[in-house]
């Protein structure tokens, strides 16, 4: 009977132990299967972060980290589809940057849109834009907050015919003040759906993603701010090369000139035009406005003027030429003023225009003063010819020895100091007045000196040109 007993017992230990036995296998099968999978998705997200790493780099863009992110976060989270949608400077829209291939609509669809001949999902979400403050893209924005939505959640949208969205996760992309977009992935109807665990996966690869666009928006604008700092400088460059390279050659006459941009390239020109064997033409024009567009216009001026000036000794007959090339193709709100003078290398004639610009100053060596010199005209550019050709007309006067023309831009007048206070008209007769007697060249550098006293260490806020030419 005791054996009977002993023998039962034995075999309900035995069976009781390979239950066990069976049960401790199963569990370590289930937390092997659950290291692997840890292990597996550490090095998803190792691979992600290395991938976000190298492809972050001083002349990286946006561009290619935007799918990175999104592939990225598919790739660890086990997603099917999914979405980045950076938002406007003014944070009104969202515009799609990447949708991956099975991305599921974040966003109704209606049937008008569906109907559109040639209409496909993927070619739809690429291209449509968004109201940041509607739709389930727009709570999530407008909360500021991210967001785990599980299937059959009223929120989430789906697509009549297509694949039926499960479980979603929608996270904004902030850095510091900055907010840059929205991240969103999902996985399809029937899926294992997302566990709190992938959300704190999920933000912490939004932050990450955060952080390398943000870095990689400042690399691409510092790129594209050296590439124009690169064409300012070669447009400077150019525009030396259209100004005079020395100063003319003119028997009983010195001339001198001077350009100062107040921006990299200048809206102001100056130019010794060759007429012919016995005349030398002088020019100084401001187009408004400044920078690019300005030096663009002074161009082409150049260009016509040096045309128009060919065999031509009358500076209005020139000038009357320039306006009716230039005013079909100059903007409304633009315009050239120009003063053009005409040597004769055989006299001590001057024959002078002015369409709009500021008065010429001549100083007489005689009794050591200095008068503007008014002839009627108008700007370069302002009326088609009716009004301009009849306003604009020669000026013609003798300079003695020693006389001087000064021919300037109103930036020369109009420079401020730090105070506010402009350059103005009585410092520039001073200067004139301290410098005449030293020469054409000399002229120059005493006024500019005198600019560059005055205005210290204000920015120069417009462009100076200015010409003197000294009867010899």
């Amino acid at each position: 009977m005791w054996a009977a007993i002993f023998g039962f017992l034995c075999v309900a230990i035995a069976g009781a132990s390979f239950v066990l036995l069976r049960r401790q296998n199963r569990q370590i099968e289930a937390l092997r299967r659950a290291r692997d999978k840890i292990a597996e998705e550490e090095t998803r997200v190792f691979d992600f972060l290395h991938g976000l790493g190298t492809a972050l780099t001083p002349t990286s863009g946006p561009g290619e980290l935007y799918a990175l992110t999104v592939e990225g976060a598919l790739r660890v989270l086990e997603a099917h589809g999914g979405a980045l949608y950076r938002v406007d400077k003014n944070a009104a829209r969202f515009i799609p940057q990447f949708i991956s291939r099975h991305c599921p609509p974040f966003c109704p669809i209606s049937e008008a849109e569906r109907a559109r001949p040639g209409f496909t999902l993927q070619a739809h979400l690429r291209q449509r834009t968004l109201p940041t403050d509607q739709g389930l893209l727009g709570k999530v924005w407008q909360a500021q907050e991210p967001a785990l939505l599980p299937a059959g959640d009223p929120r989430v949208v789906t697509l009549e015919g297509g694949a039926p969205i499960g479980s979603v996760m929608l996270c904004p992309l902030i850095h510091g003040e900055v907010r840059l977009g929205l991240l969103a992935i999902a996985r399809a109807a029937g899926a294992e759906p997302f566990l709190a665990s992938d959300f704190r996966i999920f933000k912490a690869i939004a932050e990450q993603s955060a952080f390398a666009l943000h870095n990689a928006l400042i690399f691409s604008e510092a790129a594209e701010k050296r590439r124009l700092e690169r064409d300012l400088q070669d447009a400077y460059e150019i525009q030396r090369i259209l100004l005079p390279a020395s100063e003319p050659d003119i028997a009983g006459y010195q001339v001198s000139g001077v350009n100062l941009p107040a921006q990299h390239v200048s809206g102001d020109y100056y130019d010794y035009v060759h007429i012919d064997d016995g005349h030398v033409g002088v020019v100084i024009a401001d187009v408004s406005g400044k920078g690019v567009a300005a030096s663009l216009v002074m161009a082409t001026c150049r260009s016509v003027l040096q045309s128009a000036a060919s065999g031509q000794c009358s500076p209005a007959a020139t000038l009357r030429g320039v306006n009716a090339r230039l005013f079909p193709d100059i903007k409304e709100d633009m315009f050239i003023s120009m003063a053009y003078a005409v040597l004769d290398r055989h006299s001590a004639t001057i024959t002078l225009c002015r369409a709009g610009h500021d008065a010429p100053l001549l100083y007489s060596a005689r009794d050591r003063t200095v008068s503007k010199i008014n002839p009627p005209g108008m700007a370069v550019g302002i009326d088609s010819g009716g009004v301009f050709n009849r306003v604009t007309s020669d000026f013609s006067l003798t300079l003695e020895r020693d006389d001087c023309l000064i021919l300037y831009t109103d930036g020369v007048t109009e420079a401020l100091d730090s105070q506010g206070e402009e350059f103005g008209m009585a410092n520039v007769i001073k200067s004139v007045l301290a410098s005449a007697s030293e020469g054409a060249s000399q002229m120059i550098a005493k006024l500019t000196d005198d600019l560059r006293t005055f205005v210290g260490s204000h920015p120069q806020h417009d462009d100076i040109t200015l010409i003197v030419i000294r009867k010899t």
